[in-house]
């Protein structure tokens, strides 16, 4: 009987509200396993998203930071991996800001330095092997549909990217970048006209 209840009280069974309750507590272990979950996405997200590999595992690392950092303020009624996501969003546009103005910070000048535990977070990260997302990029077709998706410009690159990679709801995007719905929804409708264009353009007109 004992046995069973560890195996369901395991961290990988556990939800993502289980899990921030966990970690908030101060469990390392769920901590873990919040990274395990949802690197892969966000990964692959700021690598479509940016297209530079300095400044995706900058990003990619900001954003857990920020989340070890807010543990003690995160609202628990909002659900994690559209926030996880706006974290990265907004931590992409500051990148590529700060890049234009002075190049890109290193990992080691963020922080607090009143937060003792900032290295271990740092480890807990760097500990995993991150996969560079390629599967996309060994189709032909796929791959002109990244090189279109990179040449777009900023904010419609990201609309398309959360509305049709991630399958946010337009509820979720509006949320995740800080703009109403009405919004949200003619941004991607000119996201899709200008990608249609350029695809067409690049194929000689002809449609995916």
């Amino acid at each position: 009987m004992s046995q069973t209840g560890s195996t369901m009280d395991t961290a990988e069974n556990k939800t993502d509200s289980q899990l921030l309750a966990d970690y908030i507590n101060g469990s390392e272990e769920a901590f873990r396993e919040i990274v395990g979950r949802y690197k892969d996405p966000l990964y692959a997200f700021l690598r479509r998203l940016l297209n530079q590999p300095n400044i995706v595992d900058e990003v990619f690392q900001e954003t857990f930071l920020q989340l070890y950092q807010s543990r003690e303020t995160f609202d628990m009624e909002r659900p994690l991996r559209p926030w996880l996501f706006t974290i990265a969003a907004n931590k992409a546009r500051d990148a590529l800001r700060r890049q234009q103005r002075a190049g890109t910070t290193s990992i080691g000048t963020m922080g607090d330095t009143e937060e003792l535990s900032i290295e271990d977070v740092v480890s807990t990260l760097k500990s995993y092997q991150i996969t560079p997302y390629e599967d996309a990029a060994r189709a032909e077709t796929a791959a002109r549909v990244r090189q279109v998706i990179e040449k777009m410009p900023a904010n419609l690159k990201e609309i398309l990217l959360l509305a049709y990679f991630e399958q946010f709801s337009y509820k979720q995007m509006a949320a995740i970048l800080s703009i109403p719905i009405g919004t949200v929804k003619s941004r991607l409708h000119t996201a899709i006209v200008h990608f249609t264009k350029k695809w067409k353009a690049m194929n000689g007109g002809n449609n995916l």
